[in-house]
């Protein structure tokens, strides 16, 4: 799978969701996706108990992480209620 364009993201948006933003989410959920798979690498590798539970750690850490992009993202993308 290859990486979006910004012209791919950009077409995608939803109309509350400035371009700057999307893209910034879309790169910290990129990197973090990152930072898990070489937690996962590290987490199978490990040669001792301590370090595999260091490992598992980041794994959960990322994983943590990628939540939260994705709550703070739908927070800020939900159109707000009229009062």
């Amino acid at each position: 799978m290859h990486p979006r364009s910004v012209e791919e993201l950009l077409a995608g948006r939803q109309m509350d969701e400035s371009p700057e933003l999307r893209l910034l989410y879309h790169r910290l959920n990129n990197q973090l996706g990152i930072i898990l798979a070489h937690a996962e690498l590290l987490e199978s590798k490990a040669m001792d108990d301590m370090n595999r539970a260091r490992a598992s750690q980041v794994v959960a850490s990322a994983l943590d992480a990628m939540n939260t992009v994705r709550e703070l993202r739908r927070l800020t993308t939900s159109s707000v209620d009229p009062l």
